[in-house]
């Protein structure tokens, strides 16, 4: 597909990238030549030095044969307005990063009607939700949801001394009378798609499949299971940090948000009256301790250096707060970071790139079970799918035993009606259903690319 990117910053470099990774034809745009010229030696894409609210210089950029239009500079009204132009000018679908809570509150649905916008896209509120729904379920280094809410994959650290050491995976089905596939382990820096014969070893990451009650069962079975956070400290007053307490507060929560800035501690006093906003430098551990970091039950470390979330992040988990969260957009700081003990660390470009992918595919598809969710998972290793199923798929009436996948590909769960099923060797893929798919080395636009 012919895609244009507007604006070349962390967010815009991370879905060039997975986009030209992707197979498709991609322009970058930017006012910046310095970012232009990276990004033209980096990738294999077309790179404009331009003003991307300018008519020329987007007709230059090929707007007019563009299946896909993507603004995600720093300003909201700039994205917006480029997005209307492009659509105005010939581009099929359009999607424009919208961050001010002003916009996303409110006025959303109808800003999105006005200027035709396929999707508008908020990195702030997409990692402020993620963050949520781990804290709801701390024993979890990751959690991704599917269509069915209560159907979810979580990635796990196996722990020194794991109960799971050196058990294969029919053994553990055998000892945990569970519904649930572990349907993903990464190793170091491999990542395999196990069968029953595999074995777990301590310091194993892996992902779990299943309804949310089953995943918790389990976790109280291996001994693994913390309580939900309800005391929660958050390093920088950032849109997310609004955002989340916004959502933590709502379930009644106590908040405690860490900002340097005097200016934005005013509006967060403001916006979020319920909240506790401390004015200081959380990058001195005494702040930290004086406003009783070791008594928290979480802390999120949400500022604009990577260095500074891993390191202060560090110093929590050594104050043994019970789950700590560390923001890191920089992948190569990702494996160090987990190298020092943070297993949880969120990134939303990262999220963001995940979500244009799954878009692209699902226009790219044209046999009608398009990718409904498409997660990157295992630190990018690997992917979870979701696919709607139609009527004449190559993959229904089959029994999963006879079917031939292609290697390192698995089915995790089948999604029919209210059921949900862990799937076994005699079951059936049948038209309708959500089938989750985990795979690894492949790109899948249809269900059907499972098959050998």
């Amino acid at each position: 597909m012919n895609i244009i990117v507007v604006g070349c910053g962390k967010i815009g470099t991370t879905i060039l990238s997975s986009l030209v990774a992707e197979g498709h034809n991609v322009v970058a745009l930017d006012s910046n030549p310095n970012t232009i010229n990276e990004i033209t030696n980096l990738y294999d894409a077309i790179g404009i030095c331009g003003n991307g609210n300018d008519c020329d210089t987007l007709s230059e950029a090929g707007v007019e044969k563009a299946e896909l239009f993507v603004a995600v500079t720093g300003s909201d009204e700039f994205n917006m307005l480029s997005c209307f132009l492009a659509k105005r000018m010939g581009a099929k679908h359009t999607i424009a990063r919208i961050r001010n809570p002003e916009y996303n509150d409110q006025n959303l649905g109808f800003i999105k009607k006005q200027l035709g916008l396929s999707m508008a896209i908020n990195p702030d509120l997409l990692a402020a939700q993620e963050l949520f729904n781990i804290l709801k379920l701390p024993s979890a280094a990751k959690i991704e949801t599917f269509s069915r809410r209560d159907f979810e994959m979580i990635e796990l650290k196996l722990r020194q001394e794991s109960v799971l050491d050196g058990v294969s995976l029919s053994e553990l089905r055998k000892k945990y009378d569970v519904k649930l596939l572990v349907c993903v382990v990464q190793r170091d820096n491999e990542v395999f798609i196990p069968d029953g014969s595999f074995v777990l070893k301590s310091g194993d990451k892996i992902g779990i499949t299943a309804t949310t009650s089953e995943i918790l069962r389990f976790l109280k079975m291996l001994g693994v299971m913390q309580k939900q956070a309800r005391n929660i400290m958050i390093l920088g007053g950032s849109r997310t940090a609004y955002y989340l307490s916004k959502l933590l507060m709502g379930i009644g929560n106590t908040v405690k948000i860490v900002e340097k800035d005097h200016k934005r501690c005013l509006e967060l006093s403001e916006t979020l009256p319920n909240a506790v906003i401390i004015n200081g430098d959380g990058a001195g551990q005494e702040l930290l301790n004086e406003e009783g970091l070791s008594s928290m039950d979480a802390f999120i470390s949400l500022t604009g250096m990577d260095e500074e979330n891993i390191l202060i992040s560090f110093y929590a988990a050594a104050q043994n707060v019970p789950k700590v969260i560390s923001k890191v957009n920089r992948d190569e700081f990702m494996y160090p970071a987990e190298k020092i003990g943070l297993d949880c660390t969120i990134s939303p470009k990262n999220i963001i790139s995940d979500i244009l992918v799954r878009y692209a595919r699902a226009l790219e598809n044209s046999l009608g079970s398009n990718v409904e969710t498409l997660y990157q998972i295992m630190d990018g290793k690997a992917e979870a799918l979701e696919f709607n199923i139609v009527a004449d798929s190559a993959v229904t009436e089959i029994p999963l035993k006879d079917m031939k996948l292609k290697p390192n590909t698995i089915i995790a769960g089948i999604m029919r009606g209210r059921r949900i099923i862990i799937p076994s060797g005699d079951d059936l893929i049948l038209p309708e259903d959500k089938v989750v798919i985990i795979t690894s080395g492949y790109k899948l636009n249809d269900i059907s690319d499972i098959l050998l």
